[in-house]
């Protein structure tokens, strides 16, 4: 008659965790899976409440708020080629592959994303200089999402 010492507690501070995360990344759902526990959280694309919360989130980028959709026609986007995790640098603690304003060269690594726990190198398309990282260290991205723009 005792309950399972594993019974299943909603982490109430963990979902709010996620909700901002996704308002900061414009993600549209996130899950994570710890301890064999899964939590996912998504939001609904045509729900109007999410879009109040989503457009303070551009604030860190100058002049950013009309932007994300002009970002992905941009020709010198470099996309995620798949849904994984961005990391900046090859490991914790390391130099950055790129900053703003780094010359690059077709074939340069310009992040890694994580997948299904493979590191994927993602290489500049094509040389230039590197106007603008998109992606935050460390946080998801989506298949299609705008990580940085060459010129």
């Amino acid at each position: 008659m005792a309950k399972s010492p594993k019974s299943p507690i909603v982490d109430r501070d963990l979902i709010r965790e996620l909700t901002a995360l996704l308002n900061e990344t414009g993600l549209s759902e996130i899950e994570i899976e710890q301890d064999g526990q899964r939590v996912r959280v998504a939001r609904n694309a045509a729900s109007t409440p999410a879009a109040p919360r989503a457009a303070p989130a551009p604030m860190p980028a100058s002049g950013a708020a009309a932007s994300p959709p002009d970002l992905a026609k941009h020709p010198g986007v470099v996309v995620s080629p798949m849904v994984g995790t961005a990391y900046a640098a090859p490991e914790p603690g390391a130099k950055p592959f790129i900053e703003i304003g780094s010359k690059v060269k077709a074939g340069d690594t310009l992040l890694v994303v994580e997948a299904m726990k493979t590191m994927n190198q993602i290489p500049a398309p094509r040389a230039g200089s590197v106007i603008q990282i998109l992606f935050e260290d460390g946080q998801p991205v989506e298949f299609g999402e705008p990580l940085v723009i060459i010129e």
